[in-house]
């Protein structure tokens, strides 16, 4: 784990036009014992995950590059935003990075923060879903992934393809109801077994042809019916969601994806419900950015769960 690097929030100051014209690098704060609760962002700078899976590698430096993506955009949020620092996973020891992870969401959602966590390959999301489950052991914790793949993979080893079949054996050796609603998934891209795998364990998922901008409301009303029931909720943003013309710095860019203009009411839906314990946002690899425009399109999406997501209370 380590220190937040202040200096990436750096960018423009448009001082003539007074308070009401501040950035995100001018507010941005480290993270302070007894802070008021507040967006805590937490980088998994992770590639294991994704090696183990055959992909593309560079997520790892994902979280440095949203962040900088992120400095100099409009200042709109109700409540603080905070820099944790990084997650760590600078070998192969991916399990480790994931219990690390998983802590400090349990103690940062028990503080009353909402942590915003930028990985880092799909891995993160077995980190941060341990980490909210330990902080509400009470509740039923659903999940809404946003995905062009169901990540229910049965493989041995764990990688970014597992993460959802390990938070379901995970429910089931807790006697804990698991609730998965995938969203935005691409048929061609997952087997007829892991739609075998969704359907068997009670699973809700919608393909990318159904997520179109004229057709919201039902999806809308599903996720709405699905978040209902669940005390919290761990949503989780695989940037492979998107076509691969808008966001091609990616393990597995998009054939068809699904659009920002679906992807964005469908993020500011689920945050407005309250309900959001912590969320991820993953895969992001700078390195398959060719001009800079994937960043920013990742640190827009980072944007809008910031300032939709409403204040919590300590619990």
């Amino acid at each position: 784990m380590t220190e937040p690097d202040m200096r990436v929030w750096t960018g423009r100051v448009d001082e003539a036009d007074g308070p009401s014209a501040l950035r995100w690098h001018q507010m941005v704060r480290p993270l302070s014992r007894g802070a008021e609760p507040g967006v805590v962002l937490v980088g998994f700078a992770c590639d294991e995950g994704v090696r183990r899976n055959g992909g593309r590698v560079g997520a790892r430096d994902g979280p440095l590059a949203v962040r900088a993506a992120l400095a100099n955009l409009a200042w709109y949020q109700q409540w603080p935003v905070y820099d944790w620092g990084d997650v760590r996973c600078d070998g192969t020891d991916m399990e480790g990075a994931q219990a690390r992870l998983a802590a400090l969401v349990d103690q940062l959602v028990t503080d009353g923060h909402r942590p915003l966590v930028i990985g880092g390959g799909h891995e993160t999301a077995w980190g941060t879903h341990q980490g909210v489950a330990a902080a509400r052991p009470r509740h039923t914790v659903g999940v809404v992934n946003v995905d062009a793949h169901l990540d229910l993979r049965a493989d041995a080893e764990p990688n970014s393809g597992t993460p959802f079949a390990q938070i379901e054996r995970f429910c089931r050796e807790r006697n804990r109801p698991f609730k998965y609603f995938a969203l935005g998934l691409a048929k061609q891209s997952n087997t007829a077994a892991l739609f075998e795998r969704a359907a068997a364990l009670g699973a809700t998922a919608l393909n990318d042809f159904d997520l179109v901008p004229w057709a919201l409301e039902p999806v809308h009303k599903l996720v709405a019916d699905f978040m209902q029931p669940c005390g919290s909720v761990h949503l989780s943003v695989d940037l492979d969601v998107l076509p691969g013309a808008v966001m091609p710095a990616v393990s597995a860019p998009a054939a068809r994806g699904v659009p920002l203009e679906v992807v964005e009411p469908l993020i500011v839906r689920c945050m407005s419900t309250g309900k959001v314990a912590a969320v991820d946002l993953v895969e992001f690899a700078p390195n398959l950015d060719r001009d800079g425009n994937a960043a920013r399109v990742a640190a827009r999406l980072a944007w809008f769960i910031a300032t939709s997501w409403r204040a919590g209370k300590r619990s």
